[in-house]
């Protein structure tokens, strides 16, 4: 298993992380039995597996819950991820939030906390002098930022320079953060951990058209705002991404690899990637997952796959938010 450090910290990761939403279930995952949750999060450490991404939003600290549960007794051995919501961004707020990460976790410390989205309203100097003071404390051995811009970024960095990551959306299929943000974070040594890595099993092949995916699954600015659960106005561009959905499956089956690994394979192989963050609802999926890390990619059909979504990156532009046109992300 590949492993990078985190820059400004002692924090040795696992360039594949377990992504630990899905596993709550609910809200677009659906059911999920809490047996199979824990036994992948259990089988995603087996497999050598050490970083572990969780939010408290994640079933409002449910995530962090089923974390201690199924590995526990192995936290002297794992590295765990956090985030705390952006209401809490006031000085006061995240230090108590902090404690409460720490509590539903029952750990005695965090290893890389993270805010999930900026606050435009809270100075963001405040939330970082605060994430600092953690640090110093030993309540954190890192911290990061998640849906961060450019603009956001610079922002943060002129308090502190010891972001040790930011965390975004990327996929064949979402290339907005290649215009400025992962750029940016190349300059300042800021690796990217990806979410949305597999777009929400749009690049696992699991759907064919735009109608065969549920409303609560085509709220991206790639679906039409029509769909019931969009947060944009825009028309979508559902004819291009399943243009670009079509292809990659073609280049898959020309080289022997599924659309999931040739998908984990092309991210793993972007300048300026630190992790992948895929989720895994049972034992299976995480072997599946894991699997991927073993392939390379030639720099030929790296340039291959650039091509095939080249024009879905430029339909989509440079708004990184993925779901809203008036991005939160600047």
């Amino acid at each position: 298993m590949q492993t990078i450090t985190l820059p400004h910290s002692d924090l040795t990761v696992t360039r594949l992380t377990f992504g630990a939403w899905a596993i709550v279930g609910g809200f677009n995952w659906g059911h999920q039995e809490e047996k199979d949750s824990l036994a992948a999060l259990r089988e995603a450490y087996e497999q050598g597996i050490n970083f572990f991404d969780t939010a408290q939003a994640y079933g409002n600290g449910e995530s962090e819950r089923m974390i201690h549960k199924a590995l526990g007794d192995v936290y002297d051995k794992i590295v765990i991820a956090t985030k705390i919501v952006p209401d809490d961004f006031h000085y006061d707020d995240v230090k108590k939030a902090c404690e409460a990460r720490i509590q539903a976790l029952k750990a005695d410390h965090l290893d890389l906390l993270q805010l999930h989205w900026p606050n435009h309203d809270i100075p963001v100097e405040e939330t970082m002098g605060a994430l600092v003071d953690l640090k110093q404390e030993g309540k954190i051995r890192a911290f990061g930022v998640s849906n961060f811009g450019q603009q956001d970024l610079t922002e943060a960095l002129q308090t502190t320079k010891e972001i040790s990551s930011n965390q975004l959306p990327y996929n064949l299929l979402w290339r907005a953060i290649e215009y400025e943000i992962l750029p940016s974070c190349r300059r300042h040594n800021i690796p990217v951990l990806s979410y949305s890595s597999i777009m929400q099993g749009l690049l696992a092949g699991k759907f064919h058209n735009p109608k065969e995916v549920p409303d609560d699954r085509a709220r991206s600015r790639h679906f039409s705002s029509e769909r019931s659960q969009a947060r944009h106005s825009e028309a979508g561009q559902e004819v291009k991404t399943f243009e670009a959905i079509g292809q990659i499956h073609q280049l898959a089956e020309r080289e022997g690899i599924s659309m999931t690994h040739l998908s984990m394979a092309w991210l793993l192989a972007q300048p300026g990637m630190g992790s992948i963050i895929v989720g895994g609802r049972n034992p299976d999926q995480v072997k599946d997952n894991v699997a991927a890390m073993t392939i390379s990619l030639s720099n030929d059909l790296v340039e291959e796959l650039n091509q095939i979504t080249q024009p879905l990156k430029e339909a989509l532009g440079s708004n990184a938010d993925m779901w809203q046109s008036d991005s939160r992300i600047r």
